[in-house]
């Protein structure tokens, strides 16, 4: 679009029309784009949240083959890094995992001995950080 000025210079611009239309394009492609976008992590970090929980499993397993019993409830899953020093000695302990992870969300994976769904249960609680919970939000854990 070309306009001329009073001194007969050609100025260039968008109308008020244009920038609307443009506006509203990029509003609805937003309104489409971003859930989407935001469904896939929500699903990514669920993904690592189960790829974290069977790490942990598979190392609270070779603790028990080394030491003939899973690390009671008040050990934790902290005696896969700190050999316990309280509760029933590990006479074969070694370092099981360098590093406990967080789950997405920055939450620590929890751990119960006895389980509640198996002999033990590690899982994390979701995106809310709370028990139960559906989407997101649900708990996702060993059992699963």
């Amino acid at each position: 679009m070309r306009r001329t000025h009073s001194s007969g210079r050609a100025q260039r611009g968008f109308t008020l029309i244009e920038l609307i239309v443009a506006i509203t394009i990029v509003a609805v492609m937003g309104a489409v784009v971003v859930p989407a976008v935001m469904n896939h992590v929500s699903e990514a970090r669920r993904t690592a949240a189960r790829s974290d929980v069977n790490t942990l499993m598979q190392a609270l397993k070779l603790y028990k083959m080394d030491n003939g019993r899973y690390p009671t409830g008040e050990q934790g899953l902290a005696a896969l890094v700190n050999k316990p020093t309280s509760g029933p000695a590990a006479a074969n302990w070694k370092v099981y995992v360098e590093k406990l992870p967080k789950d997405p969300w920055g939450n620590p994976y929890q751990y119960d001995n006895p389980g509640l769904k198996g002999e033990v249960d590690v899982y994390s609680l979701g995106a809310d950080g709370k028990p139960g919970g559906e989407g997101s939000d649900a708990d996702i854990g060993s059992w699963e």
